[in-house]
């Protein structure tokens, strides 16, 4: 195992780059993810892991729960506690990191099913919540996610750590054209539901999703743009009995899933 001890080593400064910049990422087609978990679960589900960096401690503690992965013939780095240091994107590192190929589970026209539940998010721009988002979808059992390519990248490292884990696994489709794909849903016969905070929107409790249907959640500050609002079939609201205006994006999306499945 190459032992790496310079935090100018070409394959740390790949990592950091791919870390920090989605045109970096996009350009290799790559990403990366921190810690003994992601990193399991991203060779669990059959992620490409081009190479993996570990700290001698983390090699000792971890041992066990890494033999599969360091005997399938993946390049195993060996780095020092500073090297770590300058990679991580964590107050307390594990020492264990990984530079993945992007993922091959995307939702498109083919794969839409007219009786799933979709979610679709239009300028979200909080990795935590749209990591969030991505985990609450699969535990809900959401078919797949539309994305606006204004949106975080969902493979920004924090959107990533957020799902933990989700991501590799919930399908999705990243939009260069939102209100043309969301079309694709009607065209399938799935209602588009706008979710906005309107006084003359259907409250949710009172719309019979029927197990189906794609539900759009808007920009934390601004909401859905009047342009996607007249896309969808149908708006939604979230009514609230207290003095508050709005929902945490991801706390929204959460319940409107909740109550599209019932």
């Amino acid at each position: 195992m190459l032992l790496i001890t310079s935090r100018e080593n070409a394959h740390v400064k790949e990592y950091c780059k791919l870390k920090l910049s989605k045109k970096q990422r996009d350009i290799q087609s790559s990403f990366v993810v921190e810690g003994l978990k992601l990193t399991l679960e991203a060779y669990n589900n059959g992620v490409s892991i081009e190479k993996v960096f570990l700290t001698d401690h983390a090699l000792e503690k971890y041992q066990e729960k890494l033999f599969e992965l360091l005997n399938s013939g993946i390049i195993a780095l060996q780095i020092t506690d500073e090297v770590a240091k300058k990679m991580s994107d964590t107050e307390s590192p594990q020492g264990i990191f990984a530079q993945c190929s992007k993922l091959d589970k995307f939702l498109s026209p083919d794969t839409i099913e007219d009786n799933g539940i979709y979610l679709a998010l239009s300028d979200l721009q909080d990795p935590g919540n749209i990591g969030t988002i991505i985990r609450t979808a699969e535990a809900i059992g959401v078919k797949g996610l539309l994305l606006s390519e204004s949106c975080c990248d969902i493979y920004n490292p924090k959107v990533v750590r957020a799902s933990m884990g989700s991501v590799f696994r919930v399908p999705f489709w990243v939009s260069s054209d939102f209100c043309r794909d969301l079309r694709t849903f009607s065209d399938k016969g799935i209602i588009s539901y706008a979710t906005v905070p309107d006084s003359e929107a259907k409250s949710i409790t009172q719309v019979e999703f029927g197990g189906s249907g794609i539900a759009v959640i808007g920009n934390e500050g601004n909401g859905l743009s009047p342009e996607v609002i007249s896309c969808c079939d149908e708006k939604i609201t979230i009514k609230m009995r207290g003095n508050t205006e709005s929902l945490n994006a991801a706390m929204a999306a959460g319940i409107i899933m909740w109550q599209m499945q019932l």
